[in-house]
């Protein structure tokens, strides 16, 4: 599984304006700058963080972005799925139910599904907040 700059961008953008929540609205302009992303790609996904309730937004000339609720209660898992679709290893699980033919005599799936479980587990398991949290704290990683 390899994250697009769609997904890595979108985490950016929200993590940022979680940082500066108590700012208000953010345009993006701001978030640009800050991110050293265009602005433009930003536009892009706002559209897709807008669409899926993520972010509120304000027209005019104090106008922007900010998150619709509180940092803990957006996950890295629900970002990306929104960004990059399914977080899925393989295309057989990319559906509730698999559409492979071989799914039911297949010795690999276990693998791929145990992989998955994992992904998922460990990405639903880290919020904005504990992003912030680790970072003031000076730590490397993220445990769950």
């Amino acid at each position: 599984m390899k994250i697009s700059t769609k997904g890595r961008y979108a985490l950016r953008m929200l993590l940022d304006l979680a940082e500066h929540r108590d700012r208000g609205f953010i345009s993006l302009k701001e978030i640009a700058l800050r991110q050293e992303i265009s602005k433009q790609y930003l536009e892009q996904i706002v559209s897709l963080l807008h669409t899926s309730d993520f972010l509120r937004a304000s027209r005019g000339k104090q106008g922007g972005y900010m998150l619709a609720k509180a940092p803990d209660q957006y996950t890295v898992g629900q970002i990306l799925r929104v960004t990059e679709g399914s977080l899925a290893p393989v295309a057989c699980l990319e559906d509730d139910v698999s559409q492979c033919a071989r799914a039911g005599d297949c010795k690999t799936l276990p693998v791929w599904t145990g992989l998955y479980k994992v992904v998922n587990g460990y990405l639903d398991g880290v919020t904005l907040q504990d992003m912030l949290d680790c970072y003031a704290k000076g730590a490397d990683s993220y445990m769950i």
